[in-house]
């Protein structure tokens, strides 16, 4: 009888241990010694892959520096570091289902996605605009009745496209697409009259196109984008291990060389931005 008492009571404790604590990412990082990182094409300067299939970009400088934080946080000088390729469209799914650690492109933070997964501190601010061909008479989000828009099928910048389309009622139709790059070529080809994104994207991947090409932005955003790193839902001894390398990099200014190196062609950090970064430089 007693027997049976303490396998219940040990059955009891199990199930009352939260579901994270027996699978934490960070435990399963220590035992294989390797952290899997996720990243995606066709994101420059954010995520792409180099001319060696090698990841590159701003997003992915951060998740190097991760990893090199992983290794001396968990003291394992050899912790190897595997990078998996993912799709705007499966990115949320891969960390849900645990085939990634962490995501690093450009995913915005939105409460219905936290629903699914967790959020690292804010990593950049973009606001979403659309780009256009030069010398069309579109400069406001108003200019575009009667005309299209591509925009990438389930990501956050389709939805507020709508909305603010409904809300202003603009009758424009909407074209999903796969990639940006889908989307240029449609735009090129005079298949829609704009391609909707986040501004920097937009500008990442017009210079990467091979055909060139003169276009212009609005001059207006639709919407503010705050990116994240991406992470298991309720792992919060990961959550901790990535903000503590992230803070340092935004409290000593190392984040300025990973910024300067993707994006400071196109200019020095926003206000926003150096607000964001000098807020969220935590202490330990």
């Amino acid at each position: 009888m007693i027997g049976r008492n303490l396998l219940l009571a040990a059955l009891g404790l199990a199930l009352a241990l939260p579901a994270g604590a027996q699978t934490s990412a960070l435990e399963k990082i220590r035992k294989q010694g390797a952290v899997t990182l996720g990243y995606i094409e066709g994101a420059a300067p954010f995520s792409f892959t180099d001319s060696t299939g090698e990841p590159q970009g701003y997003s992915v400088d951060l998740c190097r520096a991760v990893a090199d934080g992983l290794r001396d946080q968990l003291k394992r000088a050899n912790l190897q570091t595997r990078w998996v390729k993912l799709t705007i469209q499966n990115r949320i799914d891969a960390v849900r289902r645990g085939e990634v650690d962490v995501e690093c492109s450009t995913t915005t933070w939105t409460l219905g996605r936290q629903a699914l997964v967790d959020f690292s501190l804010i990593t950049f601010v973009d606001g979403a605009s659309i780009l256009a061909k030069a010398g069309t008479d579109v400069s406001h989000l108003t200019d575009y009745k009667g005309k299209r828009i591509a925009v990438i099928s389930g990501t956050t910048t389709e939805r507020v496209l709508r909305d603010a389309l409904a809300q202003r009622s603009i009758n424009a139709q909407v074209v999903t697409i796969k990639t940006r790059d889908e989307g240029l070529a449609l735009l090129n080809e005079s298949k829609v009259e704009g391609l909707a994104s986040d501004r920097i994207t937009l500008i990442g991947v017009v210079a990467r196109s091979p055909k060139g090409g003169v276009f212009k932005l609005l001059d207006e955003d639709f919407s503010i984008e705050p990116y994240a790193l991406v992470l298991p839902r309720g792992d919060t001894d990961l959550r901790l291990a990535v903000n503590r390398v992230l803070a340092r990099l935004y409290r000593t200014g190392e984040i300025r060389p990973i910024y300067d190196r993707w994006l400071g062609p196109l200019g020095p950090p926003s206000l926003m931005l150096s607000a964001s970064y000098f807020i969220q430089g935590l202490s330990e």
